[in-house]
Protein backbone atom coordinates (compact mmCIF):
# COMPACT_ATOMS: atom_id res chain seq x y z
CA UNK A 1 0.00 0.00 0.00
CA UNK A 2 1.28 3.46 -0.89
CA UNK A 3 0.46 6.57 1.09
CA UNK A 4 0.72 10.07 -0.29
CA UNK A 5 0.27 13.46 1.32
CA UNK A 6 -1.48 16.09 -0.81
CA UNK A 7 0.65 19.17 -1.47
CA UNK A 8 -0.75 22.39 -0.07
CA UNK A 9 0.06 25.67 -1.86
CA UNK A 10 0.33 27.27 1.58
CA UNK A 11 3.66 25.54 2.11
CA UNK A 12 5.15 26.55 -1.25
CA UNK A 13 6.81 29.79 0.03
CA UNK A 14 8.29 27.93 3.02
CA UNK A 15 9.67 25.14 0.84
CA UNK A 16 11.11 27.68 -1.61
CA UNK A 17 12.76 29.62 1.23
CA UNK A 18 14.33 26.47 2.70
CA UNK A 19 15.60 25.44 -0.74
CA UNK A 20 17.20 28.83 -1.37
CA UNK A 21 18.71 28.92 2.13
CA UNK A 22 20.30 25.48 1.72
CA UNK A 23 21.65 26.40 -1.72
CA UNK A 24 23.24 29.61 -0.45
CA UNK A 25 24.69 27.79 2.57
CA UNK A 26 26.16 25.06 0.35
CA UNK A 27 27.69 27.52 -2.14
CA UNK A 28 29.27 29.57 0.65
CA UNK A 29 30.64 26.43 2.29
CA UNK A 30 32.20 25.33 -1.00
CA UNK A 31 33.68 28.76 -1.80
CA UNK A 32 35.24 29.14 1.65
CA UNK A 33 36.66 25.63 1.47
CA UNK A 34 38.16 26.20 -1.98
CA UNK A 35 39.92 29.30 -0.69
CA UNK A 36 41.15 27.42 2.37
CA UNK A 37 42.70 24.48 0.52
CA UNK A 38 43.96 26.53 -2.44
CA UNK A 39 46.52 28.24 -0.22
CA UNK A 40 48.16 25.05 1.09
CA UNK A 41 50.36 23.88 -1.83
CA UNK A 42 48.06 20.94 -2.41
CA UNK A 43 47.81 20.19 1.32
CA UNK A 44 51.56 20.29 2.06
CA UNK A 45 51.43 23.28 4.42
CA UNK A 46 48.38 22.13 6.40
CA UNK A 47 48.77 21.02 9.99
CA UNK A 48 47.18 17.80 11.22
CA UNK A 49 44.35 19.89 12.64
CA UNK A 50 43.93 21.59 9.28
CA UNK A 51 43.66 18.24 7.50
CA UNK A 52 41.01 17.18 10.01
CA UNK A 53 39.00 20.34 9.32
CA UNK A 54 39.19 19.73 5.58
CA UNK A 55 38.09 16.11 6.07
CA UNK A 56 35.15 17.25 8.18
CA UNK A 57 33.90 19.61 5.47
CA UNK A 58 34.38 16.87 2.86
CA UNK A 59 32.22 14.58 4.99
CA UNK A 60 29.52 17.25 5.22
CA UNK A 61 29.55 17.81 1.46
CA UNK A 62 29.16 14.08 0.87
CA UNK A 63 25.67 14.35 2.36
CA UNK A 64 24.70 16.63 -0.56
CA UNK A 65 26.19 14.47 -3.30
CA UNK A 66 24.01 13.10 -6.08
CA UNK A 67 23.18 9.41 -5.70
CA UNK A 68 25.30 8.22 -8.65
CA UNK A 69 28.04 10.82 -9.24
CA UNK A 70 29.98 8.62 -11.67
CA UNK A 71 27.10 8.92 -14.14
CA UNK A 72 27.05 12.72 -13.89
CA UNK A 73 28.45 14.68 -16.88
CA UNK A 74 29.92 17.07 -14.30
CA UNK A 75 32.90 14.74 -13.76
CA UNK A 76 34.24 15.64 -17.21
CA UNK A 77 36.44 18.65 -17.93
CA UNK A 78 39.73 20.08 -16.71
CA UNK A 79 40.33 20.29 -12.97
CA UNK A 80 43.02 21.85 -10.80
CA UNK A 81 44.17 19.48 -8.05
CA UNK A 82 44.10 21.88 -5.10
CA UNK A 83 44.25 19.48 -2.17
CA UNK A 84 45.27 15.96 -1.28
CA UNK A 85 45.33 14.48 2.22
CA UNK A 86 48.48 12.64 1.14
CA UNK A 87 50.33 15.48 -0.65
CA UNK A 88 52.81 13.15 -2.38
CA UNK A 89 50.03 11.25 -4.15
CA UNK A 90 49.76 13.58 -7.19
CA UNK A 91 53.27 13.71 -8.62
CA UNK A 92 54.83 10.93 -6.56
CA UNK A 93 58.46 11.54 -5.62
CA UNK A 94 58.41 15.00 -7.18
CA UNK A 95 56.04 16.07 -4.40
CA UNK A 96 57.95 14.43 -1.55
CA UNK A 97 59.86 16.53 0.99
CA UNK A 98 63.12 15.85 -0.85
CA UNK A 99 61.58 16.29 -4.28
CA UNK A 100 60.19 19.71 -3.39
CA UNK A 101 63.72 20.93 -2.64
CA UNK A 102 64.60 20.55 -6.33
CA UNK A 103 61.23 20.65 -8.09
CA UNK A 104 58.91 23.59 -7.43
CA UNK A 105 55.36 22.61 -8.38
CA UNK A 106 53.63 25.14 -10.64
CA UNK A 107 50.30 23.39 -11.26
CA UNK A 108 48.60 20.03 -11.01
CA UNK A 109 45.89 19.38 -13.59
CA UNK A 110 43.55 16.47 -14.23
CA UNK A 111 41.51 16.31 -17.43
CA UNK A 112 38.67 13.80 -17.70
CA UNK A 113 37.55 13.36 -21.30
CA UNK A 114 34.46 11.49 -22.45
CA UNK A 115 34.00 8.65 -22.63
CA UNK A 116 36.88 7.12 -20.65
CA UNK A 117 40.18 9.06 -20.84
CA UNK A 118 42.00 10.62 -17.87
CA UNK A 119 45.08 12.82 -18.23
CA UNK A 120 47.11 13.93 -15.20
CA UNK A 121 49.83 16.56 -15.46
CA UNK A 122 52.18 18.04 -12.86
CA UNK A 123 54.17 21.05 -14.10
CA UNK A 124 57.29 22.10 -12.22
CA UNK A 125 60.45 24.17 -12.28
CA UNK A 126 63.59 22.08 -11.72
CA UNK A 127 66.50 23.67 -9.86
CA UNK A 128 64.89 27.05 -10.39
CA UNK A 129 65.55 27.35 -14.13
CA UNK A 130 64.48 24.18 -16.00
CA UNK A 131 60.81 23.87 -16.93
CA UNK A 132 59.37 20.37 -16.85
CA UNK A 133 56.27 18.25 -16.45
CA UNK A 134 55.20 14.72 -15.61
CA UNK A 135 52.09 13.43 -17.36
CA UNK A 136 49.98 10.30 -17.14
CA UNK A 137 47.31 9.01 -19.50
CA UNK A 138 44.80 6.51 -18.22
CA UNK A 139 41.63 4.63 -19.09
CA UNK A 140 38.64 5.12 -16.81
CA UNK A 141 36.23 2.34 -15.90
CA UNK A 142 33.09 2.81 -13.81
CA UNK A 143 32.82 0.12 -11.14
CA UNK A 144 29.42 1.29 -9.88
CA UNK A 145 27.57 4.57 -9.32
CA UNK A 146 30.27 5.96 -6.99
CA UNK A 147 33.52 4.09 -7.67
CA UNK A 148 35.86 4.34 -10.65
CA UNK A 149 39.05 2.55 -11.63
CA UNK A 150 41.79 4.17 -13.71
CA UNK A 151 44.66 2.21 -15.25
CA UNK A 152 47.50 4.56 -16.20
CA UNK A 153 50.17 4.06 -18.83
CA UNK A 154 53.83 4.55 -17.81
CA UNK A 155 54.46 8.21 -16.91
CA UNK A 156 56.06 10.61 -19.39
CA UNK A 157 58.70 13.05 -18.15
CA UNK A 158 59.67 16.23 -19.97
CA UNK A 159 62.54 18.38 -18.68
CA UNK A 160 64.01 20.95 -21.02
CA UNK A 161 64.75 19.15 -24.30
CA UNK A 162 64.45 15.69 -22.70
CA UNK A 163 61.28 13.66 -23.24
CA UNK A 164 61.01 10.02 -22.17
CA UNK A 165 58.85 7.42 -20.43
CA UNK A 166 59.81 5.41 -17.38
CA UNK A 167 58.37 2.88 -14.95
CA UNK A 168 55.31 0.74 -15.59
CA UNK A 169 51.55 0.88 -15.46
CA UNK A 170 49.73 1.98 -12.33
CA UNK A 171 46.18 1.61 -11.10
CA UNK A 172 43.96 3.60 -8.75
CA UNK A 173 40.43 3.16 -7.45
CA UNK A 174 38.55 6.25 -6.37
CA UNK A 175 35.17 6.94 -4.82
CA UNK A 176 33.54 10.16 -6.03
CA UNK A 177 32.08 11.61 -2.83
CA UNK A 178 30.89 14.97 -4.19
CA UNK A 179 30.71 16.74 -7.55
CA UNK A 180 29.17 19.95 -8.87
CA UNK A 181 30.11 22.67 -11.37
CA UNK A 182 32.92 23.89 -9.13
CA UNK A 183 34.53 21.01 -7.28
CA UNK A 184 34.96 17.26 -7.31
CA UNK A 185 35.95 15.30 -4.22
CA UNK A 186 37.29 11.77 -4.19
CA UNK A 187 38.42 9.18 -1.66
CA UNK A 188 40.85 6.33 -2.30
CA UNK A 189 40.09 2.65 -1.77
CA UNK A 190 41.94 2.67 1.59
CA UNK A 191 39.61 5.39 2.84
CA UNK A 192 42.36 7.80 3.90
CA UNK A 193 43.11 9.61 0.67
CA UNK A 194 40.96 12.63 -0.11
CA UNK A 195 41.46 14.73 -3.23
CA UNK A 196 39.84 18.03 -4.09
CA UNK A 197 39.66 19.21 -7.68
CA UNK A 198 38.54 22.68 -8.72
CA UNK A 199 37.19 23.21 -12.24
CA UNK A 200 39.30 25.36 -14.55
CA UNK A 201 36.25 27.56 -15.11
CA UNK A 202 36.26 28.85 -11.54
CA UNK A 203 40.04 28.92 -11.01
CA UNK A 204 40.35 32.59 -11.99
CA UNK A 205 37.47 33.46 -9.67
CA UNK A 206 39.16 31.54 -6.87
CA UNK A 207 42.38 33.48 -7.39
CA UNK A 208 40.46 36.77 -7.09
CA UNK A 209 38.78 35.57 -3.90
CA UNK A 210 42.16 34.55 -2.45
CA UNK A 211 43.51 38.03 -3.13
CA UNK A 212 40.47 39.58 -1.45
CA UNK A 213 40.98 37.38 1.62
CA UNK A 214 44.67 38.28 1.82
CA UNK A 215 43.83 41.98 1.67
CA UNK A 216 41.40 41.82 4.59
Amino acid sequence: MTWSIPFSPRFAPIIAFISVFLSVFLFQLIDCWIIQVSQTDGGVSLTQEGHQEVAQVAQELQEYCTSEPVKSPLIYGEWDVVYCSRPTSPGGGYRSALGRLFFRTKEMIQAVEAPDTVRNKVSFSAFGFLEGEVSLKGKLKALDGEWIQVIFEPPELKVGALDFRYGGQSEVKLQITYVDEKIRLGKGSKGSLTKAHVSEVCSASTQRQKQEVELK
